[in-house]
């Protein structure tokens, strides 16, 4: 029974013929998780959300441009009110008078009878604004906001980073889990191969002991245990078959593929596997990860977000531009229209705000405090989690040197046992134990090889 102990081969073998599955590598089953996970699809879109906050942001350092638009009309006019105008140009027309009467020989435009109504004794009623309309538009620039806005477009970008990082952690978790769930289906298939291998052999044995019953060498009773074992292995790999199938379902949800319409392909991988590297516990090894990198943004943040309350208690300056269009009574001669443009500067100064803001600059600088506290105790347990990771990996290499050491001997023993059950030398149930010990041994190995795979990759994902 010597062989060269390979994990994973070429092809895994499930239910379904393979003509009619895609076979499916451990990249092609990142690449579609990465595709087709939620969790990845939601990340790649909050970086947008922070792509579209951050360009909203910019728009704060160019003027704000408004229009206003009014119309009325009123039931009656607005003012009222009657003036004696006699009573006002009596005094003044015994001095104009004379000049006036000059002037309209002279062939001045004067209406005989507004002169009339001047030294009239009724009093004259005078009505305005029953109805009108009012349109302006203004343009205003800020000159100095307490960095208001400068530190906005910061925060802006540093929320695009922010979330960039998130996006680059979810795709870690996605690619780590599809991982798992693909060396625990590669692992199951091994136990299947290694249930068939044991089922052909008892069959083997089967065949010997029913020979062995007819010519009177023995009992029934080894034929009976032959059975046993074989209804044993056949519940194990009923078992085991549930298992196989669960895991392709919850592998083909995190690839978006149907379990039913794929098959896994893991690389060639003859023993021993490759001593893990040391790990130096270098600081810089923890900052390139982007668990640190986000710590880091999350202080950054908490300045700006202080600097912004403290700008919020300064002094704004901003200049502007208008044009406004007037028409009083529009449908009088006597109406009054106008249009103008101006110019104008503006200081605000919020007087009122320094007795809260002094306590919300006060709280903003907390903050920023924990924020620095909660990047160096984080950046410590990011440090211990590489090292117990590492650790992980020398033990999950170590399990695999047993696991070959294991399946060498018990497949030694099982040949011995073989021989010596072909020379009478020892009894049925020592050859099936040797047997069980094979099969134990293959799915040991199975089970520690999945597992340095998975450490592997959890390695090369804290480390890279």
């Amino acid at each position: 029974m010597k062989r060269i102990i390979i994990f994973a081969g070429a092809f895994a073998v499930i239910a379904c013929p393979v003509f009619s599955q895609n076979i499916l590598s451990l990249e092609r089953c990142k690449e579609l998780a990465l595709k087709n996970s939620t969790q990845a699809k939601n990340a790649e879109l909050s970086v947008e959300v922070a792509l579209q906050q951050q360009k909203e942001a910019f728009t704060s350092y160019f003027p704000s441009v408004s229009a206003t638009g009014m119309g009325f009309a009123a039931s009656k006019p607005m003012m009222s009110m009657e003036m004696d105008m006699s009573a006002m140009m009596q005094p003044m027309m015994g001095v104009f008078a004379p000049a006036i009467e000059l002037a309209m020989q002279g062939g001045a435009p004067i209406d005989p009878n507004a002169l009339a109504a001047l030294q009239s004794s009724e009093p004259q009623k005078i009505e305005m604004l029953k109805n009108g309309m009012i349109a302006g538009a203004m343009a205003t620039q800020p000159i100095f906001a307490g960095g208001q806005i400068i530190n906005g477009n910061r925060l802006a970008k540093a929320g695009v980073e922010v979330r960039q990082l998130q996006k680059q952690i979810a795709e870690n978790e996605v690619l780590l889990e599809t991982e798992r769930y693909f060396w625990q289906l590669v692992a199951l298939q091994e136990k299947m191969k290694t249930i068939e291998n044991s089922e052909a052999m008892l069959n083997r044995i089967l065949s010997d002991v029913q020979a062995a019953v007819s010519a009177g060498l023995t009992t029934g009773n080894d034929l009976l245990r032959v059975e046993l074992e074989q209804n044993k292995l056949q519940s194990g790999k009923l078992t085991l078959e549930n298992g196989l199938s669960m895991l392709k379902i919850s592998l083909g949800q995190k690839i978006g593929v149907p379990a039913d319409s794929f098959n896994v392909q893991a690389p060639q991988i003859e023993a021993p596997l490759s001593p893990p590297s040391p790990f130096g516990d270098d600081s810089s090894e923890v900052q390139r990860r982007p668990e640190y990198r986000l710590l880091e943004k999350s202080v950054e943040v908490a300045k700006l977000q202080r600097n912004m309350e403290v700008g919020k208690k300064l002094p704004t300056v901003a200049i502007g531009a208008g044009y406004n269009y007037m028409n009083f009574d529009m449908h009088r001669e006597d109406g009054m229209k106008n249009d103008f443009g101006m110019v104008f500067a503006s200081v605000s100064i919020p007087i009122t705000d320094w007795w809260g803001g002094a306590h919300a600059v006060r709280r903003k600088k907390l903050e920023l405090q924990q924020a620095e506290n909660a990047k160096k105790e984080n950046a410590e347990l990011l440090s211990q989690q590489m090292q117990n990771i590492h650790n992980g990996l020398g033990e999950a290499y170590a399990q695999v040197l047993l696991a070959q050491k294991s399946i060498r001997s018990a497949e030694q023993n099982l040949k011995i046992s073989q021989d010596s059950y072909n020379a009478g030398v020892v009894t049925l149930s020592d050859l099936l134990e040797a047997q069980n010990l094979v099969q134990q041994s293959n799915d040991r190995y199975a089970e520690a090889a999945a597992g340095y795979f998975v450490k592997l990759a959890e390695w090369r994902q804290v480390s890279d």
